[in-house]
């Protein structure tokens, strides 16, 4: 065999491998999202849920409900892309718990559950650039930004989010455009 048709073959075999490897993730972005794990799962969502947003003096994530509302935004209101990289996410997450401290995320104590999520914070961040931007559009929202997005409107839109964690006015008064928050006001839940 001479050389260039070593090389061509080798080239031809680098080819294939990187269209099946393409081939594959393409389909594995765009197959029907497995809802049935996710909602066997829904205690993990609950504990990253409240790891984002705990329980303090006013109630946390877990309280609001907010594992429920990630679950029904993921099954009716996001793409099949993101819901796929949600999950894809959530079971790198749980798999790399339980190769890392031998038990799942729930288990973990909290400043393990901090530092499992800022891992994961560092490995969502896309670049700062135009790429970045093109790489949200066509290969969907990272997992971690999904949970973090999907965690605070819960809380936020939730009732004791909206009326224990934030300050809330049934009926407002008039409307002042720039006022000084006091010490240890909370912010508005209404626009």
């Amino acid at each position: 065999m001479n050389r260039r048709k070593a090389i061509s073959r080798i080239a031809l075999a680098g080819l294939g491998g990187t269209l099946l490897f393409g081939g594959f993730k393409w389909y594995d972005w765009h197959k029907t999202p497995d809802l049935d794990w996710l909602q066997n799962h829904k205690d993990l969502v609950a504990s990253l849920a409240e790891t984002i947003i705990p329980a303090t003096d006013t109630p946390g994530a877990r309280e609001a409900g907010v594992a429920d509302y990630i679950l029904i935004m993921l099954r009716d209101a996001t793409d099949r892309m993101t819901a796929n990289k949600f999950i894809d996410g959530l079971k790198s997450l749980d798999h790399y718990c339980r190769s890392q401290y031998n038990h799942p995320y729930q288990q973990c104590t909290p400043e393990d559950q901090r530092t499992v999520l800022r891992r994961f914070e560092e490995k969502a961040k896309p670049f700062n650039t135009l790429a970045g931007k093109i790489e949200n559009v066509y290969l969907g929202t990272p997992f971690f930004y999904t949970l973090k997005k999907y965690t605070v409107e819960g809380y936020c839109t939730s009732e004791a989010g909206a009326t224990k964690g934030l300050a809330y006015l049934y009926i407002p008064g008039h409307y002042q455009g720039c006022i000084p928050l006091q010490p240890g006001q909370r912010a508005w839940a209404t626009r």
